[in-house]
């Protein structure tokens, strides 16, 4: 018993609600692969029980008394790095502080949806319990001997195309888990005269994406917003879509693209949905149309990519090393519709090297 305990993912539950403690942990608790190492009920007890109890991943609330969840976070990436995974509620605040874990070195989060008396079990626990599992691979791969090619890596082509035959007019961007920390490394790397609109969906729930989206603009040289309805799509400008809408776009006859937003139908998983999104990108504009799929769960995306491909536009994926979750990139890639498949530090330069990309030299 103790050699399959052992065995199993050991997870540090940290937050100052003794409801909440007990709520995460008899979920985990519920999951074969998955075992409570302890709980902590501050950010100081979270710090001395890393040292004792050695967990494989640690949930972290955000917001506690003393030493809140940032402070806590600063402290085990510093003297105990391993993943750490946010519990947010659903307020701006919380949001914010969020995505500034991320980039701190926060493996992701999962937002808790709370009423007065109860925590929403149902709607947490796979979302919660696939990230767990997500990190605790990453810790494992991060642990295994590194062998250093003798050259640098290159991008891998998977066709004959090597590089888009016309130059895309848009960018149609899917990403979910890992995706917040990955769109926060790549995205403020493309330069200000970037000449394409990008349409970023990435899975996200209702009250995170305009947080999401505001400290990207924040952080990018080229402007980021949440997605509106009816928005006139400008060159150069990152869209993202906003939690709990679906997002398509329709290009007019004298080319104006406007973004389009719908409600929730009843047979829809995933609200926004990358598939959604890739397939009116792919209908409105063929071969000009360049897709990239990159870390997450699941296989949302494959539909889209496809469409992508076959309306003659190109193909990118993120490679399984720089992935969180390497999912979403995976059923693309066995299905043979990506063109490139490229680490996640590639990612612009794939862009910028198909939207024919030229640095403005100012005398």
């Amino acid at each position: 018993m103790i050699e399959d305990s052992k065995s199993k993912i050991q997870v540090l539950v940290v937050d100052d609600s003794a409801f909440m403690r007990t709520a995460l942990s008899r979920m985990l608790a519920s999951d074969p692969e998955i075992c409570v190492a302890g709980t902590a009920a501050s950010g100081t007890e979270a710090l001395q029980k890393i040292v004792t109890l050695d967990p494989d991943v640690v949930t972290l609330d955000v917001q506690m008394p003393g030493l809140d969840g940032m402070e806590t976070l600063r402290g085990i990436m510093a003297d105990f790095p391993r993943p750490v995974i946010m519990v947010s509620s659903v307020t701006v605040k919380d949001a914010e502080t969020t995505f500034s874990a991320l980039g701190a070195g926060a493996f992701d989060y999962v937002p808790k949806q709370l009423s007065s008396t109860s925590l929403n079990i149902v709607h947490i626990r796979e979302d919660l319990i696939s990230k767990i599992k997500a990190a605790a691979e990453s810790r494992r791969r991060s642990k295994e001997p590194v062998v250093l090619p003798r050259k640098p890596p290159r991008a891998v082509a998977l066709s004959v195309r090597e590089s888009p035959t016309v130059v895309p007019a848009i960018v149609a961007l899917g990403i979910s888990t890992g995706g917040p920390k990955a769109l926060q490394e790549i995205l403020p790397t493309l330069p200000t005269d970037f000449s394409v609109p990008i349409v970023v969906v990435q899975h996200m729930p209702p009250g995170f994406t305009a947080p999401f989206a505001h400290r990207l603009d924040t952080l990018c040289r080229a402007s980021v917003c949440e997605a509106s309805h009816g928005e006139i799509v400008r060159p150069g400008v990152i869209y993202i879509a906003p939690g709990g809408r679906q997002l398509t776009v329709d290009r007019s006859p004298s080319s104006r693209i406007t973004i389009c937003l719908a409600e929730k139908q009843e047979n829809q998983l995933h609200v926004p949905c990358v598939d959604i999104m890739m397939q009116s990108v792919a209908s409105s504009f063929r071969s000009l149309a360049m897709g990239v799929i990159m870390t997450g769960m699941g296989s949302d995306g494959a539909q889209g990519m496809s469409a992508i491909h076959h309306a003659g536009g190109f193909t990118v994926g993120q490679d399984e090393p720089s992935c969180a979750v390497y999912g979403m990139p995976r059923v693309c890639a066995e299905m043979g519709i990506l063109d490139r498949v490229v680490p996640l530090s590639q990612i612009t330069d794939e862009i910028l090297q198909a939207t024919r990309y030229r640095k403005t030299i100012v005398s």
